[in-house]
C-alpha cells in the first residue's frame, strides 16, 4: 500500500516518520507546492519520492491531507472527483465548511475528517518529529458518513500513531477547537505583539523572560500561512471565544485599575479550577 502525504510539513512529516518506523506501508509519496520542501523531505528521508497530486491519486491507496484548511477546502472536491477506492484523510483543524462543501459528493464515503490534536509552534519538513502523536487525541468528525473499509484503514493509521480517539459532529468539533486550541494561538500572537510593541529593548526581553513567558508566547512562532485560514474558516466560533476572552481580560484590568484586589484574588482563585481538568 502506497500512502501520499499532501503537505510535507510538521503534521504530514511526523505522520510519515511514524509510518516509516512501523513499516505500515510500501512507499510514502510526498506532494507539496514547494519543491524546496519536497527536496528537504527526501533528504530527511520520510518520503520515498515526490509526485504531483494527480500522479499521487493514481498511485496511492491513501491520501493524507495536511495542508492549510483553505487549501483543503479547494482540493477535496477535485480529489473526490478522481478517486475510486482510495481513502482521503483530511487532518485539518476546522471541519464544518469542508464537510458542507462535499456533503452531496458521490464519493463522500471515501473521505474521512480526522483532526490530530497535536503539534508544535514550528513548521516545515524540518519540524517533523517522531512520536509527536503518541498519547494524543485523534478526533473523527462525522465518521458515520465514511465507508467502513475507509474508516478501518484510517483507524489503523491512528493506531500506528499511538493515538486515542473520540467522535464529534462538525459544529461540536469547531466550537471546542476554538476554545482549547485556536484561542491559545490568538492569545500568544497578542502577547507577542504587545511585548514587541512596548518592550523596546529586545535584549532585556531575552535576559528577563522566564519559562512562564516562553511557554505562553511560544505559539506566536506558529506559521501565519497555516493559522490565518484556520481563523477564517472558524470565524464565528473564534469571534465568540475572543469576545469572552476580552471580557475576562477587562475584568482583570478593571480590578487592578480600581485597586479592587479582593475581586482580583477571587478571579485568580476561580481560574485555578482549571487544575481539576489539566494536571
Amino acid at each position: 500500500m502506497n500512502i501520499a502525504i499532501v503537505g510535507v510539513g510538521l503534521i504530514g512529516g511526523s505522520v510519515a516518520i511514524r509510518l516509516k518506523e512501523t513499516k505500515f506501508c510500501s512507499k510514502i509519496i510526498g506532494v507539496d507546492k514547494s519543491e524546496k520542501n519536497l527536496d528537504k523531505a527526501k533528504q530527511i528521508g520520510f518520503i520515498d519520492e515526490a509526485m504531483t497530486l494527480e500522479e499521487a491519486i493514481k498511485t496511492c491507496k491513501v491520501l493524507i491531507l495536511t495542508i492549510p484548511v483553505d487549501a483543503i477546502l479547494q482540493v477535496v472536491p477535485q480529489i473526490l472527483d478522481q478517486v475510486t477506492d482510495q481513502v482521503v484523510i483530511d487532518m485539518g483543524s476546522t471541519k464544518t465548511n469542508i464537510l458542507n462543501k462535499i456533503k452531496d459528493h458521490s464519493n463522500r464515503g471515501r473521505y474521512i475528517a480526522a483532526h490530530p490534536m497535536a503539534g508544535t509552534e514550528y513548521s516545515g519538513p524540518e519540524a517533523a518529529v517522531a512520536g509527536l502523536f503518541k498519547g494524543k487525541m485523534m478526533v473523527y468528525v462525522e465518521a458515520f458518513r465514511t465507508d467502513e473499509d475507509a474508516f478501518e484503514i484510517t483507524d489503523a493509521i491512528t493506531d500506528q500513531l499511538e493515538m486515542r480517539t473520540c467522535f464529534m459532529n462538525a459544529d461540536e468539533h469547531d466550537v471546542h477547537t476554538a476554545y482549547v486550541s485556536h484561542i491559545s494561538h490568538l492569545t500568544s500572537f497578542a502577547l507577542a505583539l504587545t511585548v514587541l510593541e512596548k518592550e523596546k529593548s529586545q535584549g532585556r526581553i531575552f535576559e528577563l523572560a522566564g519559562s512562564g513567558f516562553e511557554s505562553t508566547v511560544r505559539l506566536a512562532k506558529s506559521s501565519p500561512d497555516m493559522w490565518t485560514p484556520i481563523f477564517k474558516q472558524n470565524r464565528e466560533n473564534v469571534l465568540e471565544v475572543l469576545e469572552e476572552h476580552i471580557k475576562q481580560l477587562q475584568s482583570l484590568h478593571d480590578s487592578i485599575a480600581s485597586e479592587d484586589y479582593d475581586k482580583l484574588h477571587k478571579l485568580i482563585k476561580r481560574s485555578n479550577k482549571i487544575k481539576r481538568i489539566i494536571k
